[in-house]
């Protein structure tokens, strides 16, 4: 005789209560969501903008925004992927509407007569008797990621920075996921050319 199996239950996220008393009007719930993900929400958006105190206005717009419309979540996905579509958003108003005034992004590459560079790119310049050390790795790693197209950058940031699964980005930035998968494979790319080429240049003693 079959042994009988007890039946499986779903684990169901915290968040799901948190998000189900602030709709009930709890605003101590949802200043812990704010808490939870705040970090994670600048980040996106600095990232996106390159811009701290426009990270700053985005994160909280977000949040007032999700609260405003905290009855439209559905929780059909996580509500840190809908928190972070909110932040993507946002963040790409912002540099539209930078493109809109007269001034120059600092996200457009530069074209020269050997192609195009990033416009920060000279920034890299290093101190030939600076030793490199982790933080300076991560200073080179995080211009590099600057230097990306705007669309190439925010896929990257939300997959390989911020860990999101390639579905949850896929929904974050309303693509596809094939979408996701090929522009993450263009940005990946992209990185691992800039970052050979300034090492190569850094060896070489040219300027980098």
């Amino acid at each position: 005789m079959p042994a009988i199996q007890s039946p499986v239950t779903e684990e169901v996220h915290p968040d799901v209560a948190l998000v189900a008393r602030a709709k009930g009007g709890d605003t101590a719930a949802f200043e812990q969501l704010v808490r939870q993900y705040e970090r994670q929400i600048f980040r996106v958006a600095q990232h996106i903008t390159q811009n701290r105190e426009d990270a700053e206005d985005i994160t909280q717009d977000a949040f007032l925004k999700a609260y405003e419309k905290l009855d439209q979540f559905q929780g059909n996905s996580k509500f840190s992927t809908w928190l972070v579509r909110i932040a993507v958003n946002e963040s790409l108003m912002r540099l539209r509407k930078r493109k809109t005034s007269k001034t120059v992004s600092m996200d457009e590459d530069v074209q020269t007569e050997e192609g195009s560079i990033p416009r920060d790119f000279a920034e890299w310049r290093p101190n030939p008797e600076q030793q490199y050390n982790q933080a300076e790795l991560a200073d080179i790693l995080r211009k590099t990621i600057q230097g990306l197209p705007p669309g190439f950058r925010t896929v990257f940031t939300l997959r390989d920075v911020e860990n999101l699964s390639t579905e949850e980005t896929a929904e974050a930035l309303g693509l596809s996921v094939p979408a996701v998968k090929s522009r993450l494979l263009r940005a990946r790319l992209q990185l691992r050319e800039r970052l050979s080429r300034y090492f190569r240049q850094k060896q070489e003693g040219q300027p980098a």
